[in-house]
């Protein structure tokens, strides 16, 4: 029976709005993660079946099938073709899905998932500016507009979170990616980035020494009397992350160790006004699917795009608090939107082997309440 193996997963530093890398246009950006990704594996591209490339704001400069220009501006085979998705916030971990079922069906024998946003260079929902997206037929089912920002304070509400709650959470998110590019277990999976000012090799949104007291400085966004601000949310960024993945039988010809295999993929929808929601059902049934516990899994990373995400997670799921985002989460390290999933997975991959952890679990929210859930097994 054939598996889809993770023989590689490298990711850009993550730069802030504006910031270090936000003079890098995204296929170049792109393209930097490629090629170090077929350089660090030690495999001519020709052999890459296809590239699935996550990307949510498909206009500007990352319009055009960014997947297929991004892999010929990192010097892959013209041979190599490319596509790219737009799953929201989990487009490159659906990228990473798509890739696992097409190497499990014998579609693919190589193929790489990622993906890719410039949020500085093409904002979010740019694409879209001027334009009725949703249609009739959908706001005649949904008067209300979804929006993320009210969906999270409707989860601080639901589930009970005060602003100290959600803002202690925001802390240890900076805390812990501060230990963790102390310890230097970053160092493995970043891929500096050149520029016209320097060589980028840190993520740049991590702010260590906050206090609970200087978040409370910080009004709400959303609600006058919310809880929901610019510090316990996730960060408006730049990056790129991918992961290079074959059929265990054709690593073991390439003389390639896989790092994990793809144990379960699954999907789950949720309520699309409130949005925030699906990765607790989606978490359930990948669970159910793959016949494990919570307790089986080792570590998790569950997006951080608003503290009460993960905090209802916890909350429904009863996992262990320490075993969450061990490395920090999207409130510290930032969301470049179509990079998230495969940033994700990349950190989570390398945290599995660093720490000889058998199983670990990825999830997160989605726009139009969807969410991805992706268990790994350690090799």
């Amino acid at each position: 029976m054939r598996d889809a193996v993770i023989v590689a997963a490298r990711r850009t530093p993550i730069g802030k709005r504006n910031g270090a890398l936000a003079g890098v246009h995204p296929v170049d950006l792109s393209a930097i993660v490629l090629a170090d990704l077929a350089a660090t594996a030690g495999i001519d591209s020709a052999v890459i079946d296809d590239v699935i490339w996550g990307c949510v704001t498909q206009g500007g400069e990352q319009t055009g099938d960014i997947a297929r220009t991004a892999a010929l501006a990192a010097g892959y085979a013209e041979s190599v073709t490319g596509v790219t998705v737009d799953r929201q916030c989990g487009s490159s971990q659906q990228a990473l899905h798509f890739a696992a079922a097409g190497i499990v069906a014998g579609q693919y024998d190589v193929v790489v998932a990622g993906g890719v946003e410039s949020m500085s260079r093409n904002p979010m929902f740019s694409a879209a500016q001027g334009k009725d997206y949703l249609g009739p037929r959908y706001t005649a089912r949904y008067p209300e507009p979804p929006s993320q920002g009210l969906g999270a304070e409707t989860m601080a509400e639901r589930w009970g979170f005060s602003r100290a709650d959600v803002d202690t959470f925001a802390l240890e998110s900076h805390a812990k990616a501060e230990r963790a590019v102390s310890d230097g277990r970053f160092l493995g999976q970043i891929v500096p980035v050149q520029t016209e000012q320097g060589i980028v090799t840190a993520d740049q949104g991590i702010r260590p020494g906050g206090t609970l007291e200087s978040l409370g400085a910080l009004n709400p966004v959303f609600r006058e009397d919310g809880v929901i601000h610019a510090g316990n949310s996730s960060q408006i960024s730049d990056g790129s992350a991918a992961l290079l993945m074959m059929s265990g039988q054709k690593a073991e010809e390439f003389g390639l160790t896989p790092l994990v295999r793809v144990h379960t993929a699954v999907l789950a929808g949720d309520d699309p006004v409130v949005m925030l929601t699906a990765p607790i059902p989606a978490t359930r049934k990948a669970l159910a699917k793959s016949g494990l516990t919570i307790d089986d899994i080792g570590a998790f990373e569950v997006n951080e795009a608003f503290a009460p995400v993960p905090l209802a997670w916890l909350a429904e799921l009863g996992a262990d608090a320490s075993r969450l985002n061990p490395n920090g989460g999207a409130i510290a390290l930032g969301h470049p939107l179509g990079a998230s999933g495969a940033r994700l997975a990349t950190t989570l991959v390398h945290h599995m082997v660093d720490n000889g952890i058998r199983y670990g679990l990825q999830t997160m929210c989605e726009g139009g309440g969807q969410a991805n859930a992706t268990i790994f097994e350690l090799l």
